[in-house]
């Protein structure tokens, strides 16, 4: 049988099978997916648990041995091998498949190994785990899925929040869901109104020169050209991450288009932001937001080092563009 990591859950509310294999590389999920097996078993019985790391030159005959060992006192137990990678070798695969081709009805075998290649999913003992139990993969969350995962878990924390609010934390944590995890939980902890906003996570995330990334985009969309490229020289000095500034500009480009393009969308939640888009709307004719995109987009990959170049600059430059002062074309390369 196979599942990923969603799968599992509803898979464990029916059934608990003799050996799972967890192969990933994203260490939250791997863990929360090695944790509701465990809990499974614990529910039906195996109170028990012994270990093994199986780095290289592990003595799988004593794994072997220990799991074929009755317990003192007859418990049912959870055996668990943790592998750094998906490959244990001849003598690890054939006591592996060894172990499975012998059940025991007072073992759980539980195994974790890294994400498993073309060859290893071929190979024999991947295929009897298959067989007699489940492999489960586990797979990142993709860049344009994050904000909808975040969702679900603010959601399964009682968190109420804002999508302006998760883009940050999204763009803040940069695909690492443990980080983005712990992020939520903190915001759990530490915001007390009724729903979490943007402002909120800015405010929980930094010191109170921060709040300056928030109203830098109204800054952009009011044209305000100088003011904006002051703070964006005040936040660089002040060490705020790139990535948040660089969130504040792409959102007001994205608040524009969204007000010019449905009007009936939703309304800004503050009368300054109105305004500076009020104003941003009579620029508009002068704006190219396909170039104003490219720029934005070859400023985060500055910031993820894809790209050459100063992305604090870069970022000036967008927010000029924005302004409709523009100073700097784009490369040819990347002009749209």
């Amino acid at each position: 049988m196979k599942f990923n990591s969603e799968t599992l859950v509803t898979h464990l509310e029916q059934q608990l099978l003799p050996v799972y294999l967890i192969s990933g590389d994203e260490p939250l999920l791997t863990a929360e997916a090695t944790d509701a097996v465990r809990a499974k078993a614990r529910a039906a019985g195996f109170t028990e648990r012994e270990t093994h790391f199986m780095e290289r030159g592990g003595d799988w005959n004593d794994v072997r041995a220990s799991a074929n060992n009755l317990s003192l006192f007859a418990e049912r137990r959870i055996v668990e091998i943790r592998m750094p990678t998906a490959k244990p070798g001849n003598t690890g695969s054939a006591a592996i498949v060894a172990l499975l081709q012998a059940p025991d009805p007072d073992r759980v075998l539980l195994i974790t190994a890294s994400k498993l290649d073309r060859d290893a999913q071929a190979s024999e003992w991947v295929r009897a785990v298959e067989t007699h139990g489940a492999l489960v993969q586990v797979w990142p969350v993709e860049a344009s899925r994050l904000v909808g995962w975040l969702r679900v878990r603010a959601k399964r924390l009682r968190l109420s929040i804002d999508d302006d609010a998760l883009e940050i934390v999204a763009e803040r944590t940069e695909g690492n869901l443990l980080a983005a995890d712990q992020e939520l939980q903190k915001l759990r902890m530490m915001v007390r109104a009724d729903r979490v906003t943007a402002e909120a996570v800015l405010a929980s995330v930094a010191d109170s020169a921060r709040y300056d990334v928030f109203q830098l985009g109204e800054c952009a969309l009011s044209g305000d050209t100088a003011r904006a490229l002051r703070m964006i020289e005040g936040l660089r000095a002040e060490g705020v991450e790139p990535t948040l500034v660089l969130w504040s500009l792409s959102k007001s480009v994205r608040d524009l288009w969204g007000a010019l393009h449905s009007p009936g969308g939703r309304a800004p939640a503050w009368r300054r932001q109105t305004a500076a888009l009020d104003q941003a709307k009579q620029r508009a004719p002068k704006l190219h937001f396909g170039r104003l995109t490219a720029r934005a987009t070859r400023a985060d990959r500055m910031i993820k080092g894809r790209e050459s170049g100063d992305a604090w600059d870069e970022m000036a430059l967008l927010a000029m563009d924005i302004c409709a002062r523009p100073v700097m074309a784009l490369p040819r390369s990347v002009v749209k």
